[in-house]
């Protein structure tokens, strides 16, 4: 009997280490947000998890995906599935790119270093967001892939500039400029907690620091959280000859800083504000089409814009020879009620035709399949922001990694599934919906 017993059952080695432990147990996206939940505060889990008013729009980016039908061939040679492509003219090893979030290091101390090296394994582009809380050559010192950097428009135009510049300097190579954030979308997860940028302390948040100890632990462990590019070029500010304040109030007397008596533009993420409040304050409500000849004077990077909703909106975005744009609803936290970016695809490359302006899809892929799908129907690329915050914040850069390679491994099993080698032979007869 016992012989029989060895011949089908073997006793699983243990793992010791936590981190791997948890990770062995997700079969997909959905696993790992579990665990990211646990993990982190609930007023830190909304801000990442969290949409729009309904969330509508939130809910709809992925439902998208799973609504549309693939069509298999069978009998095709797939013993090598190739996911490599082309944009801008550069070789990707995969399709993918790794969209710029804010305040990152409140998923995970490492922040947005843990991801751009876990992206960097994969070769994949990953985005660094104005307020993103590694600065611009930190970043830089450790990725090893290309890096993009995100450029919310602000009534200092000149920080923005100086941003853009350092970015060029530091080898960047591309800008992404957000179009869809004149005003900030009402996020009510964060209305109902009262969620501000870093926390505000208070009674909820003890007792909610109190039942994530390890987060908590970890945040007092390292350095202040910060806006770091944008403290960055405060600093420089402040190190010029005008370096006792007479610049800053220079520079709101022509225009250039908001006008702001409650000293929001002064605001570099060390002291706790309203994330709309902060936003409302900074933004150029006034950016326009026109505005963006500023902006692709500051460098020679690519220009990607983000958050394009409409048809003509991209017909505009290639006439004028834009690089990219991003099919985006801000991950449905701006306005609610808009379509997938996915249902969108389709209708915008047959719109813009045969030009050189790449075609991006934001929002609501969780598996490699999301990836076939869009690259089916026409995409250059799909980029996402969520789950990879899973990821990291669930286990670090080895949960950013997981879900890299849930993503790129996904990719390649739908495509051989479906009897389809190579990116070019993802084609729209593969996908119905």
């Amino acid at each position: 009997m016992l012989e029989s017993l060895r011949s089908v059952v073997q006793l699983k080695p243990i793992e010791w280490d936590r981190i791997e432990r948890q990770l062995a147990t997700c079969g997909n996206v959905s696993d790992l947000r579990k665990i990211a939940k646990r993990k982190l505060p609930g007023g830190v889990f909304d801000y990442i998890d969290g949409g729009a008013e309904d969330e509508i729009s939130l809910d709809r980016n992925s439902s998208a995906f799973g609504e549309m039908m693939l069509h298999p061939s069978v009998l095709r040679d797939v013993s090598a599935v190739d996911t490599s492509t082309e944009l801008f003219g550069v070789d990707r090893q995969t399709p993918i790119l790794l969209a710029p979030t804010g305040f990152t290091r409140i998923a995970h101390p490492q922040g947005e270093l843990a991801v751009a090296r876990a992206a960097a394994k994969y070769g994949m582009p990953y985005g660094l967001s104005t307020l993103g809380t590694r600065s611009i050559e930190e970043l830089a010192a450790v990725a090893s892939a290309p890096l993009w950097f995100q450029v919310y428009v602000w009534k200092d135009r000149g920080l923005v500039t100086e941003m853009i510049t350092r970015a060029a300097a530091a080898g960047f190579e591309a800008i992404i400029v957000t179009v869809d954030t004149a005003v900030l979308g009402r996020r009510e997860r964060d209305v109902r907690r009262g969620f501000t940028l870093p926390p505000k302390i208070g009674p909820g948040t003890f007792i909610d620091g109190a039942r994530h100890p390890r987060w908590s632990i970890d945040l007092l462990r390292n350095e202040p959280i910060t806006f770091a590019n944008v403290a960055g070029g405060r600093a420089a500010r402040r190190g010029s000859p005008n370096g006792d304040g007479r610049n800053q109030r220079n520079e709101r007397e022509r225009g250039d800083v908001s006008a702001d008596p409650r000293g929001l533009s002064d605001i570099d993420g060390t002291t706790a504000v309203s994330l709309s409040d902060y936003v409302n304050a900074q933004f150029d409500q006034s950016l326009s089409w026109e505005s963006l000849e500023w902006i692709r004077a500051a460098s020679d990077l690519k220009v990607v814009l983000k958050g394009i909703q409409r048809v003509d909106d991209a017909c505009r975005a290639a006439d004028i020879g834009i690089d990219a744009i991003a099919l985006s609803n801000h991950g449905g936290r701006q306005i609610d009620g808009t379509p997938a970016p996915v249902e969108m695809l389709a209708g915008v490359v047959d719109a813009i035709g045969d030009t050189k302006t790449a075609v991006i899809v934001d929002g609501g892929v969780r598996r490699g399949s999301d990836v076939v799908k869009a690259m089916a129907l026409g995409a250059d690329a799909v980029m996402l922001a969520r789950p990879y915050l899973y990821g990291l914040a669930a286990g670090g850069e080895r949960g950013v990694e997981w879900v890299l390679d849930h993503l790129v491994s996904g990719m390649k099993r739908t495509m051989a599934l479906c009897g389809r080698s190579s990116i070019s032979e993802l084609t729209a007869d593969l996908v119905s919906y």
